[in-house]
Order: structure tokens, then sequence, then C-alpha cells
């Protein structure tokens, strides 16, 4: 059933946070014009912009595949982390609760690992549809769900794959012991931890961890766009990498940085928040 209890709790956490990643999307994907000039400005205006030219609706394009998506890479990534956290407790006698750190970051390595399966197909359809929507006039058909998964095909959907391995497995590594470390600290004489500060927890590791691997979340997302016409086309990892540092130096690689780390953070908040109460009071 914890897998259930994270497909719930991810499904609640994306649907408060999601207009925040597609302002990350634009702003992690957009390159100077000729003249050396940005289209966004910052998050606020980036907000802004797309609201005015795609209207309110446009702050949700590629919703629907990424809750399809969700609902399993969220499912996968909790679950797996407190199987992986129990079976290494039972191994060396101990509370999951309280695992050694060393422990704690081989089971988040193991469910950043697992997940990878569910996010990287949803990852690089939602990454497209947010930023056709972009370079679409008012009017002009915006391509569906079904029409980027037909165009990219099987293996295209798992185009990119080591750069979100390279992303979600350091973020689970980073994440998840310092959530329950955490925990740990905000429990009261019995143990007990409120709902409170299992969300502040969830917050503050999510900061940490979402700040750590925005380089490899910029790359992957590169990696992962439609690419246009003109622009060069990305051999893997290193080589953008390279291109990235090269032509845009290496403050690219944080781009986004702020939007990602204010959606990383509530979206785990809020989804660690409807795991815990659905563990304590629905017992799943």
């Amino acid at each position: 059933m914890k897998l259930v209890n994270g497909a719930i709790a991810g499904v609640v956490g994306t649907l408060i946070i999601y207009p925040l990643d597609m302002v990350k999307t634009r702003l992690q994907s957009q390159k100077a014009d000729a003249f050396g000039k940005l289209r966004y400005q910052g998050g606020v205006h980036c907000f802004k912009t797309i609201v005015q030219a795609e209207g309110a609706r446009g702050l949700y394009r590629g919703l629907v595949p990424n809750l399809i998506g969700i609902t399993p890479e969220k499912a996968i990534k909790l679950a797996v982390n407190d199987y992986a956290r129990e079976y290494l407790a039972k191994q060396s006698h101990t509370d999951p609760d309280h695992l050694p750190i060393h422990l704690g970051m081989m089971a988040g390595a193991t469910a950043g690992f697992c997940q990878v399966i569910a996010t990287n197909p949803m990852e690089i359809v939602k990454i497209q549809m947010q930023v056709a929507g972009a370079d679409l006039k008012p009017g002009q058909p915006r391509p569906t769900a079904l029409q980027v998964v037909q165009r990219l095909g099987l293996r295209g959907v798992y185009k990119g794959t080591p750069a979100t391995l390279l992303r979600d497995v350091p973020f689970s590594v980073l994440f998840f012991p310092s959530h329950a470390y955490l925990k740990s600290v905000c429990a009261d004489t019995n143990g007990n931890v409120s709902f409170q500060a299992v969300f502040a927890s969830g917050i503050v590791a999510g900061v940490f961890a979402s700040g750590a691997v925005t380089p490899a979340d910029v790359i992957k997302t590169r990696l992962q766009m439609a690419p246009k016409p003109g622009e060069p086309v990305f051999r893997g990892f290193a080589h953008c990498f390279k291109e990235i540092v090269r032509n845009e130096g290496p403050s690219a690689l944080f781009k986004g940085i702020v939007p990602r780390c204010m959606i990383v953070s509530p979206l785990f908040g809020f989804a660690l928040l409807t795991y815990e109460a659905q563990q304590r009071y629905l017992k799943l």
C-alpha cells in the first residue's frame, strides 16, 4: 500500500505547485537572441508573460502527462525509499527512523534510481509541451501529449536518461537522509513528529537537495527539448555541459534555481505531509 500512498501524495503536491514548474522550465530552456537579450527577465516576469500571452491555462500546459507520470514516479520514489530503509534497518539491527547516514544515502540512491523508469518519459513530454507554448502565436494549435509521444517513439521518450539519473539519484541521496535527520531533531520525547515538522523538514531538505542538483536539471532540460532549426544538437550530458559553459558561462548551469527550489521544496513538503497523514490515519 506504500505505492498507493506515494501516488496520492505525488498528485496532491503536483497540483499545488505546477505553475512554478512551468516558470522553471521556461527559464532553463531560454537562450539569448542575436542581440544578447533574454525573453524572460526572471521568475516573476516569466510568470506574467505566460499569463499575458497564453492565458492562465498556459501555466498548466503539460499538466496531464505530468500527473500521469508523477503518479508512478512518486509512488516508486517514496515507497522504495521506505522499503529500502526498512530492509537496511533490519540488516543493521536498528530503527528505520534512526538509520546511519550512509545507509540512509543508500536507500535514497535506490529510490532515485528506480523512479527514472517513470520520470524520464513524463519529464520529456512535459518539457516539450511547456517549451512549445512559448513560440506559438495566439490561435495556433498546440501539440498534445499524444502527438509528442508519437513523434518521439519509445526510444525518444527515454532521451536524456543518463542526465535524469545524474539529477535524481544525487537528489534522493541528499534529500531523504536530510529529511529523516530533520524529523528526528523535531521529534518530541516520545519520538512523535508533528505534521508541521514533517512539512517544514520536507521544505528545508528540498531546498538543499534541489539547489545542489540544479546544474544536472538544466542539462537534462536542454537535452530533452525539441531542437529548433539552427540550434546545436547535443550529443550527450558531457557535450551539453561543455557547450552551455562555453557559450553562456558557468552561471547558466544555475538558471531557474530559485523557481526550482520553490517547486521541489513545497512539492515534497506537501507530498510527504500527505504520505505521513495517510500512514497515520488511513493506514495505507
